[in-house]
């Protein structure tokens, strides 16, 4: 839905998950009875059963802006994800009815969430052959660019009820810096590294190291465009003590090498 469009006033629920971007606003909006100020770049979003009423100017929620609702299960894959709860792209959601959160996008950001929205509003409405796998090709994406948002992983697998994932999410946390190993890891929360690989496979779809590579990597992009650090200071700081070996990792994951990906952006 269009933001410009007029707001539903009433206080509502919905048995779907919503994510709802306000790029230009001036509102109110009312989640669980706490009302929350709308501003330009915020990313509101919103689990099951969560009870929301617009209350701004006008009947209009936001001036320039998007949601998007869906089932849990057009994300989820059954087999590997017991409780959509346990999807590391759904982890957004599954902080209850009183951790409804609001994000913000930072603004040089917000033209690119934009067009996020507006290319799986085409692939929606046109309905061409192959509609519904690139429709959920683009809400991957955005799923994947809400949870970049969403800082703090450890307490939303602590709120759906996760501790081991929350245990082995709070040590990479802590020590993804460090040259930290599985077997590190696996000490750290009393199980076996091949306990830990199943167990976090099996819940998440995706492996220890894995999860600590991409935590490295988005905090080197964070360094390399936010600080005049050299590709080897980087390095270091992320855990690589090997430059090379972390340009090599960097170009599998980017296509491009940490110093072409800086000069890009």
């Amino acid at each position: 839905m269009r933001g410009d469009q007029p707001a539903v006033t009433r206080a509502h629920a919905h048995e779907f998950l919503v994510v709802f971007y306000a790029h230009r606003a001036d509102s109110r909006v009312e989640l669980d009875g706490r009302t929350w100020t709308v501003n330009d770049g915020d990313l509101f979003v919103i689990a099951p059963g969560q009870v929301v009423r617009f209350t701004g100017p006008d009947g209009v929620a936001v001036r320039d802006g998007w949601a998007v609702w869906f089932p849990a299960d057009v994300i989820r894959a059954a087999e590997a994800y017991p409780s959509w709860r346990s999807h590391p792209l759904l982890f957004p959601f599954a902080r209850g009815a009183d951790r409804a959160q609001r994000l913000h996008v930072p603004e040089p950001e917000r033209s690119r969430w934009l067009s996020r929205f507006a290319a799986l509003d085409v692939e929606l409405r046109d309905r061409h052959d192959g509609y519904r796998e690139a429709a959920l090709a683009h809400l991957t994406l955005l799923l994947v660019a809400v949870s970049r948002l969403t800082a703090d992983v450890v307490d939303a697998l602590r709120a759906s009820d996760e501790p081991v994932l929350a245990a082995v999410f709070e040590v990479m946390e802590r020590r993804y810096q460090e040259p930290v190993s599985l077997a590190d890891i696996a000490a750290e929360v009393a199980l076996s590294p091949g306990h830990l690989t199943t167990v976090v496979r099996r819940k998440t779809g995706r492996t220890v190291q894995q999860w600590l590579t991409q935590r490295r990597m988005q905090q080197a992009r964070r360094l390399l465009a936010e600080t005049d650090l050299t590709v080897a200071a980087v390095a270091r700081r992320v855990g690589y003590p090997d430059p090379g070996y972390f340009i090599r990792r960097f170009r599998i994951d980017h296509g491009m090498t940490p110093t072409a990906w800086r000069s890009a952006g």
